[in-house]
């Protein structure tokens, strides 16, 4: 993957969306000292290049009632490397199709180490991450193993990334 080259005006104006991407055009060219023709020229530039990839609406999950959040880390069994009978696709790539269908899932992770595979998973109570686990997770074929861990306490959780480094 190519990385584009960012100046100092287009590291501004990638914080300035971070932290408030519902901001005009003109609001954002005013804070980075430009007139909003060159400021939109090098948004658009950014998105075009994938540096921006959406824009979307971060949602409070206690708020709307996904108050459990759980980190599971997966272990795909090695022996089952070849295609089931019928399935001309591996175990790892049916494994992360069938990931992207399971709502419960925000984020998953292909790993080093131990485990295959880390999914960050979102419910509502202790039972309905119990019906993942039992109906989902653990009936997927290429699962041998899971271990869950739970967030007690949020200390840091931001979609910002650092870009005074860069």
């Amino acid at each position: 993957m190519t990385q584009i080259e960012l100046d100092k005006i287009d590291r501004k104006i990638l914080a300035i969306l971070q932290a408030d991407g519902r901001l005009t055009n003109q609001e954002v060219a005013e804070r980075v000292n430009l007139s909003p023709s060159p400021c939109l020229r090098r948004i658009k530039r950014l998105e075009d290049a994938g540096v921006i990839r959406k824009y979307v609406a971060l949602i409070e999950a206690e708020k709307i009632g996904l108050g459990l959040l759980a980190y599971i880390n997966v272990r795909l069994d090695k022996h089952t490397d070849t295609p089931a009978k019928g399935n001309s696709r591996s175990p790892r790539i049916d494994f992360a199709a069938s990931v992207e269908q399971w709502p419960e899932v925000v984020a998953c992770y292909a790993m080093t180490g131990e485990m295959d595979y880390l999914l960050r998973v979102r419910v509502e109570d202790m039972n309905h991450f119990s019906r993942f686990m039992m109906e989902t997770l653990l009936k997927h074929s290429a699962v041998l193993d899971v271990k869950s861990s739970f967030a007690l306490q949020e200390i840091k959780d931001t979609t910002a990334l650092p870009l005074s480094g860069i």
